[in-house]
């Protein structure tokens, strides 16, 4: 096939031929690409959905005879980021053979341990549930996809008729069927009644394609969605407005983040009466249609359809009763409403879940909603971490395409309870969700560094976000907050300005972590700036920025935490980055000392006062940070040089020869005493942590 210039208006085509030329014929390796570029178009395939493979030719290292190896993505993979080690190698034929000993649909999970038996590469991951589909299909390359226009069809009423219209005979469908060795049988059925044909619609579930090569693969699968896009558009031209026209306005966009950040810390800890959550916010066009629309009421209750859509939202969404313009200022009033929802929507949860489990079912998992809707403000998700509660939001924006397309086809329709409960409660299901890596201690956690952009600050966040938590890194300078953002994964920090001597700045800020990640559990006020003057020699300025900066500005990030928490109802810690200064009276340190020792006190007030609602509040005194520490760059050094009479060159081995343990103290150091404190002291509060090598006169007993 020659490779294509035609442009395609509903998928991307990502097919880059220098890079596939580079491969040579290596035939993993380009199963590998156009795996990676299908899935880096959510329209393709979703997070974690769909599956590829290629076959070709190896010697067995038993008789070096030539045998043919199927290589497909192993389990809980995702196509968009498949590399080398996610990837199963079987030998074709023995996986074939299985078809000598199943024994029926009650045989499925039996069949999945088999794959094991067919082996042929030992570093493969394990083997998926779909692997038979790909074994038993003849194709060299193969395409499972999820895309979104292929769901509309095969979730669309009189499915079979309407593949038949779009693609003729070039196209098989087989109806919905659990996946499993059994759905291999009727694909490979399929195709022996259907020969020629270029791919498989799967009732409610997907799309298979196939191709002699990678790139005949790629091309036949994004045509095939392509020809269903085009159909779907020109019906919806026919039909008029979109699920049943608009019944919502929408808010204009700054009210609707305004409403999202006073009610997602309720949502959040009403989300969270199970297990805390991190949450996610979205309010695109797409989302808007369909929350807004007339047919939301109806539509919403059915559920998704595609397996991979509702084991990643559950089985339907919760949509609040709250309308767009409710005053959500009162934060115990709005509780109140939305307290029996939640109630309505675990109480149905649980009786799917006993209407519909099996003797062997597993327990009953959270019953709490995953997918949230406010008609009007937008859509809110809930999982176990950031990325988790994105792609659920991400997989029910493509139910809501899929939604979009069956209506305008002929009518949506949804999985049957009972099957929906058979794939989220499968056994397999569960295996895979205990063979989860056990969580980080402050998985599920948001925390919030103040001077974060370098020095104590960034440590601090990279500990926070090592140790499992979001991190929100905040500073006055955009720069280095961008250069610091930059250094985390995706999914796991955000950064905003924050000038902490403005109540309104700490708000913002506040603001940005609550639509970010759902909520915050942790502060941590480690901006500040040092003073090192005599008495005589200190200003009016020099007394007002320490204070604005470091007791001031302490203060108003706890008191609006403070309300988030209360909101939440989960608790949290409230970190102070003090000074041995606060403790030990010297020369030249009148402002900051005092400022230091503010700082301490308030801790102390605060820890008191804040108990109540589970929230920690302790200090950490680091003390001779002189490497990594943005406050020994410039005057403080000099002046710290001074009053001990060496020079700023002598200071990191002065200050760790005066501490007891002779240590140099470093960003890391005192990093560690906050994650001490926030991850491991959960029953400590009030309490000052020095880390300084051990200084005498600031033993604090």
């Amino acid at each position: 096939m020659e490779k294509s210039t035609k442009s395609f208006k509903y998928v991307d085509y990502l097919w880059d031929e220098s890079k596939a030329l580079a491969l040579g014929d290596n035939q993993v390796e380009l199963f590998l690409y156009r795996s990676n570029i299908l899935g880096a178009d959510l329209r393709i395939t979703n997070y974690g959905g769909g599956n590829t493979s290629c076959k070709t030719i190896e010697k067995d290292p038993l008789t070096n005879e030539d045998v043919e190896v199927m290589w497909v993505k192993g389990s809980g993979g995702d196509i968009g980021t498949l590399t080398r080690s996610g990837i199963a190698g079987l030998y074709t034929e023995r996986l074939r053979d299985l078809k000598n000993v199943y024994q029926g649909l009650h045989d499925e999970d039996r069949m999945v341990g088999l794959f094991n038996h067919c082996i042929y590469d030992l570093d493969s991951k394990a083997p998926s549930i779909d692997t038979p589909l790909h074994g038993l299909l003849p194709f060299a390359h193969i395409d499972h996809l999820h895309p979104d226009a292929l769901i509309a069809v095969a979730a669309a009423k009189d499915s079979e008729q309407v593949t038949k219209e779009i693609w003729g005979d070039t196209m098989g469908w087989v109806p919905w069927q659990k996946p499993g060795f059994d759905l291999g049988l009727q694909l490979e059925k399929c195709l022996a009644d259907n020969p020629g044909i270029r791919g498989i619609v799967l009732g409610s579930h997907g799309l298979f394609t196939w191709g002699d090569t990678s790139y005949e693969c790629y091309m036949n699968s994004l045509e095939v969605i392509e020809m269903a896009s085009d159909y779907i558009t020109n019906k919806i031209k026919e039909g008029g407005p979109v699920f049943g026209g608009q019944k919502v306005e929408s808010l204009p966009k700054e009210e609707r983040l305004e409403k999202a950040s006073q009610l997602m810390p309720l949502l959040r800890g009403l989300c969270s009466s199970e297990n805390r959550m991190i949450g996610h916010f979205s309010d695109t066009d797409v989302v808007m249609q369909y929350i807004n629309s007339n047919d939301l009421e109806r539509l919403a209750p059915m559920g998704t359809s595609c397996p991979d859509h509702f084991l990643r939202t559950k089985i339907q969404p919760l949509v609040l009763k709250l309308d767009k313009n409710e005053d959500l200022s009162d934060a115990d009033a709005i509780l109140k409403k939305l307290e029996p929802a939640f109630e309505a929507y675990r109480q149905e949860y649980v009786d799917y879940y006993n209407t519909c489990k099996k003797d062997n079912s597993p327990a009953i998992r959270d019953a709490n909603p995953v997918i949230i809707i406010y008609p009007g403000v937008g859509m809110f998700s809930f999982a176990k971490n950031k990325q988790t509660t994105r792609v659920a939001s991400e997989f029910y924006i493509n139910a809501i395409n899929v939604m979009r397309g069956a209506e305008a086809i002929t009518e949506y329709t949804s999985l049957p309870r009972q099957e929906a409960f058979d794939i989220e409660y499968w056994l397999l299901e569960e295996a895979k969700l205990q063979r989860m890596p056990k969580e980080k201690p402050l998985s599920r956690k948001v925390a919030l560094v103040t001077g974060a952009g370098g020095g104590i600050g960034k440590a601090i966040a990279d500990k926070l976000a090592a140790e499992g938590a979001n991190v929100v890194l905040t500073d006055i300078n955009e720069e280095a907050l961008v250069k610091a953002n930059k250094t985390y994964a995706r999914d796991v920090s955000t950064y905003a300005i924050c000038d902490v001597t403005s109540t309104e700045s700490i708000e913002n800020a506040y603001k940005k972590a609550v639509i970010e990640f759902g909520g915050l559990d942790i502060v941590v006020h480690s901006a500040g700036l040092a003073i090192s003057k005599p008495l005589l020699d200190t200003t009016d300025k020099d007394w007002n920025i320490l204070q604005s900066i470091l007791v001031k500005g302490q203060f108003d990030l706890a008191k609006q935490f403070s309300a988030i928490t209360r909101k939440q109802d989960l608790g949290g810690d409230y970190i102070a980055i003090a000074s041995k200064n606060g403790l030990v009276a010297g020369p030249n340190n009148v402002a900051y000392g005092t400022a230091k020792a503010a700082q301490q006190h308030m801790v102390r007030l605060l820890a008191a006062e804040l108990a109540k609602d589970k929230v920690r509040v302790n200090t950490v005194n680091p003390d001779g940070v002189i490497v990594g520490s943005k406050i020994w760059e410039g005057a403080w050094a000099e002046g710290r040089a001074k009053a001990n009479g060496i020079t700023v060159e002598e200071l990191p081995a002065f200050y760790a020869k005066r501490n007891l343990l002779n240590e140099i103290i470093t960003p890391d150091d005192i990093a560690n005493g906050v994650f001490s404190l926030v991850g491991i002291l959960d029953k400590s509060t009030g309490n000052i942590i020095n880390v300084d090598g051990g200084m005498a006169n600031a033993f604090v007993r």
